[in-house]
């Protein structure tokens, strides 16, 4: 079962569900919501480890998430990579996000 803890820290907690599951335009706003959001990469994980097929999850809709699987088909933990990710980004950056120096 995977861990869905991350879930009561994102920003979406107090949208109405209806907007976060909606189709063309109003995807963009949905989208919107992700913004900022802290907890936006676990969310977009847990959609893509779960193979969740309807709505804006972590930023991305359902057809960028079909895309990004068929073009990343070897992928096993979308977890475990864009923490890695994220990690790595941390490093070269810092935490700040300004580029380190020792390059």
């Amino acid at each position: 079962m995977a861990d869905t803890g991350w879930s009561e820290q994102g920003l979406c907690r107090t949208a109405d569900p209806d907007d976060l599951f909606v189709e063309g335009a109003a995807q963009n706003q949905a989208k919107a919501l992700c913004t900022g959001c802290r907890v936006r990469t676990e969310c977009l994980a847990y959609a893509l480890d779960q193979r969740i097929e309807f709505g804006v999850w972590g930023g991305m809709t359902e057809r960028e998430r079909r895309a990004l699987l068929r073009r990343r088909p070897t992928v096993t933990s979308w977890r475990r990579l864009l923490q890695t990710a994220r990690a790595e980004h941390k490093r070269a950056h810092g935490a700040t996000g300004a580029v380190s120096e020792a390059s």
